[in-house]
């Protein structure tokens, strides 16, 4: 026997269950919490980390100005994070679980690697240059705010964004 069922929670869960004989299950589990678009309001120790990663003093110093807009929007496994500020827009594109060549915002060129386990959102950014420093980033929504952490070289950061009206 046959069939597909699809329920969907706005913003919470989108569950699409297709059951055959071998009964193959497809959860896209929270995130369409992700969907939208953020503010930045605030960032905790982020000059630390962008120094620890090797972030230049002028690019440090413009970035602790900017409170950039981040959109997000996601097809199944394919994301598309759009940060845009007056410094600097930056779009990231990915599927889940796929390494690929990331351009940072400051300019570093980076393996990176996008998961999504219990609702978070995780990514590790690994060294291609000697210079450069792996980093990883978790980000997660808890209401209307989105929270990114991030850590490298044993140096953490937070930065929060609010559900742009």
């Amino acid at each position: 026997m046959f069939g597909i069922a699809s329920f969907a929670f706005p913003r919470l869960v989108s569950v699409t269950l297709t059951y055959s004989p071998s009964v193959k299950v497809k959860l896209n589990t929270m995130a369409q919490a992700f969907v939208g678009k953020w503010n930045l309001v605030e960032s905790e120790n982020f000059d630390e980390y962008m120094k620890a990663v090797g972030v230049g003093l002028l690019t440090r110093k413009m970035a602790a100005t900017i409170k950039p807009l981040m959109e997000i929007s996601v097809e199944g496994d394919h994301w598309k994070l759009h940060s845009q500020s007056t410094f600097k827009n930056v779009m990231t594109e990915f599927d889940l679980g796929k390494e690929f060549d990331e351009t940072t915002a400051d300019g570093r060129v980076m393996k990176s690697t996008f998961t999504f386990e219990n609702g978070k959102l995780i990514q590790v950014q690994k060294k291609i240059k000697s210079g450069d420093k792996d980093s990883r980033f978790v980000r997660y929504v808890e209401g209307d705010k989105l929270i990114m952490e991030m850590e490298s070289e044993g140096v953490k950061a937070k930065r929060t964004y609010q559900r742009a009206a």
